[in-house]
């Protein structure tokens, strides 16, 4: 096992979910049903489905195009939907 993968995903996907959208919604539901295992639970399994869903994507993806040229493709994606949302504001 890759510990310092490991270590290095858990930190960027940890970080980046924190004080999201989906985050937010959790806590929204956690106050709103008063039920916060449930709530937790049910975000738990979405996180690791959508997760899922990422990495077989990108084992797929890989076929066609080279890593180095989807790391430049999804930080230009980053980019671009930072300042549409700034030039939205």
């Amino acid at each position: 096992m890759d510990w310092k993968l490991m270590g290095a995903t858990f930190c960027a996907v940890f970080f980046a979910e924190m004080g999201d959208k989906t985050q937010m919604a959790t806590l929204l539901l956690s106050v709103r049903s008063g039920k916060p295992f449930q709530v937790f639970l049910a975000a738990a399994i979405a996180l690791v489905a959508a997760t899922a869903v990422g990495a077989a994507a990108g084992k797929t993806i890989v076929h066609w195009l080279p890593g180095p040229l989807l790391e430049r493709l999804s930080a230009s994606v980053f980019i671009l939907v930072g300042v549409w949302m700034w030039l939205r504001s």
